[in-house]
């Protein structure tokens, strides 16, 4: 029989402290058996020769482990465990990619001689670099028009470009073959008329967009044809520039470790005799390649110990392949467990919900624990949303940790309404992993204004009213840890103490009558040109004067090369304006980290090409493509790590659906927001194009509209059972008749908002009474 052991239950069953726990087992054990770690693993330590039936250490046990987990964060909260139940133990935790990374760049030169590279140390592309570099080496078929004939704009179509090359290594696909696959996929898309709507995305804007989308210009087969294989040669270019120069994409990274480096004989040697155990949690969010991995590890001797959740598949759609995954399976003993440790809402009505979804007579009406909030407008929605949180926090009836606001779309209106309205009852709010542009917040918008006034040549760039803006951030240093920036806004918190402040309307006047604009050396002049400067106030004028001699200095050391880059521009203006002794909140602290981590990549990225490209490009013509990429609006790579460390913080939760379900967090409240929104039936943003076509039960099996509807049926189905079971003992379903668009919402949860106890005429008498 196996020793592997193969963990399938639910969520929150237990399976990552079985995982712990049969770790923790075969540390203790010592493999008293030879054969137990297989006869390619080291017997030998420093001057003692071990036999076959000798027991080895704890630590050496430890060593030979692999650990995986799905994401970043859940790989912290899998080494802490690990950590707490067998502490002072060496154990390796990453995740798929991460170590597809780590293996392609630590065995980089085995590739090198495979594939007759140069020899030079590689270097990984983030995802707003990968971007723009992609554009600029197709700006010539861009400019033909070919994102006009596949119906989306140029910046979609590099996206999805790269997503397909990233599905395309994900799978084990090779990338000469994505066009054929598209060929193949679309045809039932054509045949069953899709294609033509359907965008879906961030937020409920188009942005993924269905498989068959490129159609929607309705042209024909053999045009169809053309582009993808025009879009395939795109690929192959791009793939083999980067290659020349050392860049590494995660798509690369994929396709360089399953298609060259796994079945190199040297490699497998290798990792053979460092891994003899290998751990996998949460494998129903691991791409198709971590399978054969796996499959070769076992194949060699190794055991293992996977979890799966069939609720689970939050990146199914991302590149995850949960159906081939489950084959490792077959391999494994199997166990399961019948009861959660944790009470939840699944255990009682989850099928009940679901099967209500598909059957309304089996709901005549909600269970006592699912409650409804009912309003005819989305405006009503959010402030009676907010409302019953504060007045449930108030009445210490919950705590704010213990409270999660999920919807399947949270847009920017939505988001910033709830934290608005509950941050002035004083109720603090966490929103979970909130990616968006870096130019979003008033600080980094601040900061890439100083950058065009130290460099020339970027005069165009600014403006009189980004001038402002850039003095009220600047001249405001906080004196506590009171100082709280406010949602996209400038207003400070009033109880900070602002020294040196430069208010909004003295900022304006000095923007109009002491900044003077030049495309090519725009600056500022001393605060008395503007005639009436007795009106400006001595803190206004000192903090002005402050800035401006700052910039001189600033641009003086540029003329002269003593600035080797615009990182230090950055840094420099970092501890003089924003830092100066105070205590930023973490929010502001992880925007400023990312900003340095983003454009110390780009410069470092620029180094390498001028060198590969022997190119002498002025330097400020790379601080303006950096100030314009950010300004268009990129959503650029999170610092790490993400999160704060220590306590939890005592704040309400408000997320997506995916992030929450990433995230795999329990909360005793859940508030479903915008229930009736048809996005709850689709994937969003967490859907890749094309994704489908490259899932190995159906690979390159045409998609058609059928599939599509089976396919958000099938996710609702999870979703609703995975919410559930991080629910210990209340659901809200928020509900407007209304959306943001005026549209009438009918998605496919409105059935169980019609099963309410409370229905809409009373909830209608609510609101008419409170008004």
């Amino acid at each position: 029989m196996s020793e592997s052991i193969w963990i399938a239950s639910a969520s929150r069953s237990g399976k990552t402290t079985r995982l712990i726990e049969q770790f923790c087992t075969w540390v203790q054990m010592g493999f008293d058996r030879a054969d137990t770690l297989g006869p390619d693993f080291p017997r030998r330590r420093r001057g003692v020769a071990q036999t076959g039936a000798s027991r080895l250490s704890s630590k050496q046990i430890a060593s030979a482990a692999l650990v995986f987990a799905a994401n970043g964060d859940n790989r912290i909260v899998l080494a802490n465990s690990i950590s707490a139940a067998i502490p002072n133990m060496p154990v390796y935790t990453t995740t798929p990619l991460a170590f597809f990374e780590n293996e392609v760049i630590l065995f980089w030169p085995l590739l090198i001689q495979r594939l007759n590279l140069k020899a030079q140390f590689p270097v990984r592309l983030r995802p707003e670099t990968e971007q723009e570099l992609a554009t600029q080496l197709w700006s010539s078929d861009l400019e033909q028009g070919i994102w006009q004939q596949m119906g989306v704009n140029e910046y979609r179509l590099v996206r999805r470009a790269l997503d397909l090359l990233l599905l395309a290594g994900l799978s084990g696909t090779p990338p000469e073959d994505i066009p054929e696959i598209l060929e193949q996929g679309l045809a039932g898309e054509r045949e069953s008329g899709g294609g033509g709507e359907g965008g879906r995305g961030r937020g409920g804007e188009g942005e993924r967009g269905r498989v068959g989308e490129w159609e929607s210009g309705g042209v024909g087969d053999s045009l169809l044809s053309t582009q993808h294989s025009a879009l395939g040669q795109m690929l192959l270019r791009w793939r083999e520039w980067c290659l020349e120069r050392g860049l590494l994409t995660y798509g690369i990274i994929t396709e360089l470790y399953w298609r060259y480096l796994l079945p190199d004989v040297t490699y497998q040697q290798h990792l053979t005799r460092r891994y003899r155990l290998v751990l996998a949690d949460d494998v129903d969010d691991y791409p198709a390649i971590a399978r054969d991995l796996f499959d070769f590890m076992l194949d060699k001797g190794a055991i293992g110990a996977f979890t799966y959740n069939p609720e689970g598949g939050v990146r199914q759609g991302l590149g995850a392949d949960p159906d081939y995954m489950e084959g490792l399976a077959s391999r494994c003993r199997l166990e399961g467990f019948t009861s959660r440790p944790i009470a939840c809402l699944e255990t009682d009505w989850g099928t009940l919900l679901v099967e209500a979804l598909s059957d309304p007579t089996l709901l005549s009406s909600l269970p006592e624990p699912v409650l409804s909030i009912q309003t005819v407008s989305r405006s009503q929605l959010l402030r009676q949303t907010a409302q019953t949180i504060s007045l449930a926090i108030q009445s210490g009836e919950v705590q704010p940790q213990e409270i999660a606001v999920i919807a399947p779309g949270l847009d920017a209106i939505a988001r910033y309404s709830i934290i608005e309205i509950l941050n002035s009852q004083g109720i603090a709010v966490e929103s979970l992993n909130h990616q968006r542009p870096l130019s979003s917040s008033p600080i980094i918008r601040a900061l890439l204004t100083l950058l065009g006034l130290v460099y020339p040549g970027l005069g165009r760039l600014i403006d009189r009213d980004a001038i402002a803006e850039m003095l009220v951030v600047l001249s405001q240093s906080s004196a506590g840890t009171d100082n709280q920036e406010w949602e996209d806004s400038l207003i400070q918190n009033p109880k900070s103490k602002i020294q040196n402040g430069i208010d909004p309307v003295r900022a304006g006047l000095l923007a109009d009558y002491c900044y003077a604009p030049n495309p090519e050396l725009p600056s500022l002049l001393p605060a008395k040109t503007f005639p009436r400067w007795d009106r400006l106030g001595y803190e206004a004028t000192k903090g002005y004067e402050e800035i401006v001699q700052w910039l001189e200095e600033q641009r003086s050391q540029q003329q002269q090369h003593l600035i080797p880059s615009p990182v230090y521009i950055l840094d420099r203006a970092i501890q003089h304006f924003l830092w100066n002794d105070s205590h930023l909140p973490f929010d502001r602290i992880a925007a400023l980290r990312e900003l340095q981590e983003t454009a110390q990549h780009y410069w470092e990225i620029d180094v390498r090409l001028r060198k590969s490209e022997q190119t002498d490009t002025p330097s400020y013509t790379t601080v303006g493509r950096f100030i314009q990429m950010l300004r268009y609006g990129t959503v650029t790579a999170n610092p790490y790590p993400v999160r704060s460390f220590g306590l939890a913080a005592q704040a309400v939760t408000i997320a997506n659906i995916f992030q929450y379900r990433s995230s795999r967090r329990f909360h005793r409240w859940q508030f479903w927001l915008d229930a009736g929104s048809p996005l709850w039936l689709s994937g969003g943003a967490a859907t890749l194009f094309g994704s489908p076509l490259f899932l190995q039960h159906r690979f390159g099996q045409p998609w058609t509209a059928e599939d599509e509807i089976e396919a958000g049926e099938e996710r609702l189905r999870r979703i609703l059972r995975d919410l559930l079971s991080r629910a210990g003992e209340r659901v809200y379903l928020c509900h407007s008749d209304l959306a943001v668009n005026g549209q009438e919402q009918t998605g496919p949860l409105v059935t169980l908002v019609n099963a309410s106890g409370e229905g809409l005429e009373s909830q209608k008498s609510k609101v008419k009474s409170q008004k």
